[in-house]
């Protein structure tokens, strides 16, 4: 027997790609990203989206996601791209996806897809992690040390059993900051306050702002009392020059813009 193939015509392909950013800001931080894959298919219902769909029995919306922070840790800079079977003007198709999704999962930017390799270019992320009950200077004091370390040794439980690996070469910086400059956190409010900036590189195995947070443990002996509010504040290239996290979006920004035809817009 020759193999089962669906009825119908094929699906029709996508004539355009768009990249968003999208955040998990407040109480959302605890969304998973399955949860967030659910609210945001619904949004492109809701938003009446022309969607691009896979073929097979099972046809799904082309969305691509791209390296989603951890269940529990906020963000500012999450990305994926849809593919759509009609033009439509990226900035009102971000508003109307905006308006369909929950407050705190915001949709806070888009772009026309330009080029090609986007999650190539997401090559670190720029972490805030605010440690209530932590003083300036017991942070500042853990963060040399960690830093003076050639490697710092942690453990993680994965789906394959308990993982050590070096969270150290993966810290391109990390840096003690003024409370008052806060942008993450939950709002407790608790005295004293440290802040961490942190810049990791995405290597393999991933290392997360926990596995920093273990290693501060291990080199400085650093526990705060209650757990730590984490924020992803940026992700994309690293200028390795100055130590920053840039704007992955730049080079489909910067691109010719591609005209909407007649009709096209959402």
């Amino acid at each position: 027997m020759g193999k089962r193939q669906p009825e119908g015509p094929p699906p029709a392909p996508a004539v355009q790609r768009v990249r968003l950013r999208y955040t998990k800001r407040g109480r959302l931080r605890f969304t998973s990203h399955r949860d967030f894959q659910r609210a945001f298919e619904r949004a492109l219902r809701r938003a009446e989206v022309p969607m691009a769909y896979s073929a097979g029995f099972t046809p799904h919306p082309k969305v691509s996601y791209a390296n989603a922070a951890p269940t529990g840790t906020g963000s500012e800079a999450e990305y994926l791209e849809i593919g759509l079977v009609e033009r439509r003007d990226v900035q009102e198709l971000r508003s109307r996806l905006d308006e369909s999704m929950p407050p705190g999962l915001d949709i806070v930017e888009a772009v026309e897809a330009s080029t090609p390799d986007f999650t190539d270019r997401l090559e670190a992320s720029a972490w805030e992690l605010r440690l209530d009950g932590v003083a300036e200077a017991e942070a500042e004091r853990a963060v040399r040390a960690f830093l003076a370390a050639e490697s710092v040794e942690v453990e993680r439980r994965t789906k394959k059993g308990l993982r050590t690996f070096d969270a150290r070469s993966a810290v391109a910086s990390l840096t003690s900051a003024d409370p008052a400059s806060a942008t993450g956190g939950d709002g407790r409010g608790q005295e004293p306050c440290a802040i961490l900036r942190l810049v990791v590189r995405h290597l393999t195995p991933a290392v997360r702002p926990d596995d920093v947070l273990s290693g501060l443990r291990a080199t400085a002996d650093l526990a705060p009392p209650v757990p730590a509010a984490v924020t992803r504040l940026a992700q994309g290239p690293l200028d390795e020059e100055t130590g920053t996290v840039t704007d992955p979006l730049a080079p489909d920004r910067d691109a010719p813009l591609v005209a909407t035809a007649p009709g096209g817009s959402a």
